[in-house]
């Protein structure tokens, strides 16, 4: 439903495409790629977050959400409505989910000109009818003089004005979807990947062990979903999903896409998967390099350090038939810092509520380029909540202690012991991989730290831990001083979210 029950007027309105004909539409905008992809490249780079406003009067926000008076809104909005009568549009109807009840029926209007981004939007989710009415509508008008995107939840519309950048239009039905599944089935939508470890654990027995991983762009989310952890014969991986899980009180994943958003920046032979798959005559690249001979450089930054390419999972090794994940046994909070986090600490299930609330991360060029490279904080590791932030915490707390079988870690991909003129010892993919499949398999011994109180991984099957110790590139001062200034960034995050349960909040001080 669009505000005020508004119906789309047209000119025209181009509706049932199939993928190759929307390729179709967009082929003056396309750079063909040796591969026989197309590429397209944006005005607009990355995510418009400062642009963003929700829209609900009588809904509460978090403190960390923009809104917009619904009366002001409406306004533009009814122009845009007025525009679009003289206008060609493609509308493409597919649908998120496959399970109920987090199946949602999603509508994209884009005007003609950009069909690229109706052609891209097409790959990342199932096929359904343009009958009946969509759960999810998203409007998508490029060419808006002014760049703003009004996202209205009760309706399910989100306006996206004055951008061309592609994310905009798969992360609206994202967000809607999100908000949605938590609001009428008490559950929580998630800014997560999910996998299956296929393991023989400690005891002999063969088991799958499902995992779901949180982390902001620019973390490992992707290449940690996709990774294969050295695993083979009657051992494996299956690939469910890798940006949005709903999970329900039980701790049962719905996936949502059918498709892979993935960062290309760097991108080599030697991410086999991710290589393979984005090379492929199936992927849909933007914002990447490539040349007048179709050669596609994904070194090459000139463009944006935010170049992306939409692959379908069919085209992705280690995919199956399936996107959802019976039960998220591990619950892994990735974070990516350079001095005193460890590699990985076990988290009882009100310190994974605190972390999950305390969302650290990176900075990246898919949000705010300017700040690139700079640590900051993310409730869940996700831009795209609405409601207010202390309910998500709170109910993932309740969850968790409902389901003594999900296990929480923070699991870090920077580096431990940065100090002036020293990196640290940065902390490899195999080192979080071979941690991972020791969280699959068990075999790990822990110990509690003494000033956070979770539990850190000091002998880990595989993989050699001894240099992975923070204390040891500090001395006692430097080490305290270091903890206390991260206590006391991590408390005032957390205290600026009124209704958070106080236990969470007693997580970042000392015991």
């Amino acid at each position: 439903m669009l505000p005020g029950n508004r119906q789309i007027r047209a000119r025209n309105i181009i509706k049932g495409l199939e993928g190759p004909e929307l390729r179709e539409l967009a082929r003056h905008h396309e750079k063909t790629t040796l591969y026989g992809s197309p590429s397209y490249v944006t005005r607009v780079r990355n995510r418009s977050a400062k642009n963003t406003y929700i829209v609900a009067d009588d809904i509460p926000l978090g403190v960390r959400q923009q809104s917009l008076p619904g009366r002001e809104a409406d306004k533009i909005v009814a122009a845009v409505h007025r525009y679009l009568e003289d206008q060609e549009l493609i509308q493409v109807d597919r649908q998120m989910g496959l399970t109920p009840p987090a199946t949602y029926h999603c509508r994209l209007y884009v005007t003609r000109e950009y069909a690229r981004l109706a052609h891209m939007w097409y790959y990342t989710l199932f096929p359904h009818p343009v009958e009946g009415e969509p759960d999810f509508t998203s409007v998508y008008v490029p060419e808006w003089p002014e760049r703003i995107i009004l996202v209205y939840p009760r309706e399910g519309a989100t306006y996206i004005l004055g951008t061309d950048y592609f994310g905009e239009a798969k992360k609206s039905f994202l967000r809607q979807a999100m908000y949605r599944f938590k609001v009428e089935s008490g559950g929580l939508g998630f800014h997560a990947g999910s996998k299956i470890l296929r393991v023989r654990t400690e005891a002999g027995k063969l088991e799958e062990i499902g995992f779901i991983m949180f982390g902001l762009s620019g973390t490992g989310k992707t290449t940690l979903t996709i990774h294969d952890h050295g695993l083979t014969g009657e051992e494996g991986i299956i690939i469910r999903q890798d940006d949005v899980v709903l999970m329900d009180r039980q701790g049962f994943c719905h996936g949502t896409e059918n498709g892979f958003f993935i960062k290309t920046e760097g991108l080599d032979e030697g991410q086999r998967v991710l290589y393979q798959a984005a090379t492929g005559p199936m992927a849909c690249l933007e914002n990447v390099m490539v040349y007048a001979d179709g050669t596609v450089d994904f070194a090459n930054v000139e463009l944006t350090s935010n170049g992306r390419g939409v692959i379908p999972r069919s085209a992705v090794e280690g995919t199956d038939e399936l996107i959802d994940l019976p039960k998220a046994h591990r619950v892994l909070f990735i974070t990516r810092r350079n001095d005193i986090v460890p590699p990985v600490a076990k988290l009882d299930p009100v310190q994974a509520a605190a972390y999950f609330m305390l969302g650290e991360s990176i900075e990246t060029s898919a949000g705010d380029p300017s700040k690139a490279g700079q640590s900051k904080r993310e409730v869940g590791t996700n831009p795209f909540l609405i409601g207010p932030e202390a309910e998500e915490g709170n109910r993932l707390l309740e969850i968790l202690q409902a389901n003594p079988d999900m296990e929480c870690y923070l699991v870090n991909t920077g580096s431990v012991g940065a100090r002036n003129g020293s990196s640290g010892e940065k902390i490899t993919i195999p080192v979080t991989t071979g941690i991972m499949k020791a969280l699959a398999r068990g075999g790990i011994k822990w110990e509690q730290d003494p000033d956070w109180g979770y539990q850190v991984a000091v002998e880990v099957p595989g993989v050699d831990m001894s240099k992975y110790d923070p204390r040891q590139y500090y001395d006692a001062a430097q080490y305290e001083a270091l903890v206390e200034k991260l206590r006391q960034e991590r408390r005032q995050w957390l205290a600026q979210f009124p209704g958070l349960k106080p236990e969470i909040l007693q997580v970042v001080e000392k015991e």
